[in-house]
Order: C-alpha cells, then structure tokens, then sequence
C-alpha cells in the first residue's frame, strides 16, 4: 500500500508542479476605437486652434505669447521687475478671475468666483490655469486663451462649462506666499 501511496503522490506532485499557461482573449479587437478617437480629437484641437488663432487675428494690438504648455496668453498688466518671484510648488497664490467663452460672453465673473487661494501643484486646478499661474507674478493680469483639452475637457464643468468648450480667461494674481520648508 505504502507504494501505491507514493505513486500516487508523486503523480500528483507531477501534475500540478505544471507552470501555468497565459489565457488568451476569446476575441481580438484592433485599435480602430483608439485610432477614431485620436482623428477625432486632432481634428477638435485643430478646430479650437482656428478659433483662437481668429481670435489673435482681431487683436492684433495684443502681443499673444504661445506657451509651451499648448495656450496662448497677453499681459492686460505686466510687472517688469525681476525680483518679483513667480510661484513656485507649494506658495499660496491670492488671486482673481473670470470664465468667458471664445465670444467673450461671461460665464462666471470674478464676483461669482469670488478671490481664491491656490497651494501650487498640492491642489486640483484644470490644466491650463495651473500652468498659467507658474508665468505669472503679483500684481500682473493675463488674459489666457485655453483650447478645451486645457480648459475642462470632455466632461466639462458639469454646470456651465460644456462638453469641449475652449475659454478665455483673465486673471490677476493679488499675492504670493512662499512656501515655508515643510
């Protein structure tokens, strides 16, 4: 009996020492849904694009600066003092703006929004309002043009902001405070 036992359990030690085997997809898909959705939003960029770019084209008096971060922005106030710093991870930035579409209707004024505090990159601020406060210093107003991917993309604001809607907004920064070592 012991060697039935043995055989038994070397049998068995035999079949499950076996490595498993990667399980494949019952069905394969192309990227054909990605590849639509990349076509889709270049051709939406693009659009916005023109948008803004009609937009600089009225305001030629305007000096528009492209940043490197895929918007375009003019100083309404500049401060030309160097030893005024912009913020950097962690000041508190004091300031004032509003949301308007690219026709210039407001959508949320300054009063509406009421001044905020900003604890730069430690809090959520869409995308384009993040970067555009890092180019900023006390005292200055700007006026951003945000194509929609930098603004509130595809699902909007869920309120007045909709579904890939660009904006322009204008802003000024009342103070910054450093960040104290933490």
């Amino acid at each position: 009996m012991n060697k039935l036992h043995l055989f038994t359990f070397i049998l068995l030690a035999a079949i499950s020492c076996k490595s498993p085997e990667a399980r494949r997809p019952v069905s394969v898909k192309s990227g054909s849904f990605i590849d639509a959705s990349v076509a889709r939003n270049k051709k939406l960029y693009a659009n916005e694009k023109s948008q803004i770019e009609k937009i600089m084209k009225q305001h030629k008096d305007r000096k528009y600066i492209a940043s490197e971060s895929g918007f375009w922005y003019y100083y309404n106030t500049k401060v030309e003092v160097d030893s005024i710093k912009k913020p950097t991870f962690g000041d508190i930035v004091n300031y004032d703006y509003n949301v308007k579409s690219l026709n210039g209707s407001v959508i949320y004024s300054k009063e509406a929004l009421k001044t905020q505090n900003y604890a730069m990159d430690r809090e959520e601020l869409f995308t384009g309002l993040r970067e555009g406060l890092k180019l900023m210093k006390t005292g200055e107003t700007v006026t951003f043009l945000f194509p929609s991917q930098k603004a509130y993309g595809y699902y909007g604001d869920e309120n007045k902001i909709g579904s890939n809607m660009p904006l322009m907004c204008e802003v000024t920064i009342n103070s910054i405070t450093q960040n104290q070592a933490d």
